[in-house]
């Protein structure tokens, strides 16, 4: 734990303390001399010594709080050195199915998937991207769950931004050819995870996509399907009747992982694919990561803490 100050010259403020000091010093000292000449008793030091600490403690206090001292408490965090992963969720307008209007839709049940995913292995940086004719991330790996948690929440939405090509049909998982080809992953992370979250509805791929992930180092893939033949989109309470499930989805993404050597579980089998995640990543190299700490500002209970000797002295002076 530390105090630090944020503003530290404003503590030249306090140096305003010498003027009402200089003040009460010429004061007491013409008083003395009145006194001697009257032939008045000294008053004793106890009744002068409280109004000379409270005539600097004001100054001297606001002087302290504009230099906005905070208490800074570090932390620090376990992190992989040697692997990463990435979750990539599908937006495109499919995941706003569900098997009624009140049942989570696909995306909201894969929006929890994620979060589950990041507090599986608090110890590997995970970064978030979307899916839809083509691949978006939105934050690269990070054991900061909060930045995490508020990108799933707050940035990833369905059609934001929108596929290139309009309709409940826009997926395209050769989309997922940039992940190996560009710099998804850090080169130190050779344990590389894709955790990717559709509902497999997906427009036909190309041949180039095994190629891409043949590279090393190579990145393990796995896939999560939200489908159910039942479910229907229900964004006004009833079901829209220009969507039908993709018949062919389960094929279509099984020959979609079997180009990139991956494996397909179904959403209902999230303990498993933890499992399956922790085979992939296992154990490695840790270091610490220093985070930025907890902070008080002291600033607003330095200035509450001036008006006690303003106010003694405004009393003093009134009474």
């Amino acid at each position: 734990m530390d105090v630090r100050f944020l503003t530290p010259l404003g503590a030249l403020f306090a140096l305003a303390a010498l003027v009402p000091l200089a003040v009460f010093v010429a004061r007491q000292r013409r008083a003395r001399s009145i006194r001697r000449s009257l032939a008045l008793a000294e008053p004793s030091l106890a009744s002068r010594v409280p109004l000379a600490l409270a005539v600097v403690a004001v100054p001297g206090l606001l002087g302290l709080a504009a230099a906005q001292p905070i208490v800074e408490e570090s932390r620090s965090r376990p992190e992989r050195v040697d692997a990463e992963a990435f979750v990539v969720l599908d937006i495109t307008r499919s995941m706003l199915a569900s098997v009624d209007p009140e049942a989570p839709t696909r995306f909201d049940r894969a929006r929890d998937l994620a979060v589950r995913l990041r507090d599986d292995f608090p110890e590997v940086p995970m970064g978030i991207a979307s899916m839809t004719d083509r691949l978006l991330p939105h934050a690269f790996p990070t054991t900061d769950r909060r930045v995490f948690v508020a990108t799933v929440e707050d940035a990833v939405d369905i059609e934001r931004p929108g596929p290139a090509i309009g309709g409940t049909l826009a997926t395209s998982l050769g989309a997922l050819t940039s992940v190996p080809e560009l710099n998804y992953f850090a080169p130190t992370a050779r344990k590389r995870l894709l955790v990717v979250l559709t509902d497999g509805e997906t427009l036909p791929v190309r041949q180039d996509l095994a190629q891409a992930f043949q590279q090393r180092p190579r990145v393990e893939t796995i896939f999560v399907q939200f489908w159910d033949p039942a479910e229907r989109i229900y964004e006004v309470g009833i079901a829209e009747g220009g969507y039908r499930p993709q018949s062919g989805a389960e094929a279509a993404l099984a020959r979609v992982a079997s180009l990139v050597e991956g494996r397909v579980f179904s959403d209902d089998e999230a303990d498993q694919v933890s499992a399956a995640a922790r085979g992939i990543l296992g154990e490695g190299e840790m270091r610490e990561r220093p985070l930025e700490g907890e902070r008080l500002a002291l600033m607003p209970y330095v200035t509450l803490a001036a008006v006690l000797p303003l106010g003694f002295l405004l009393l003093r002076r009134n009474l």
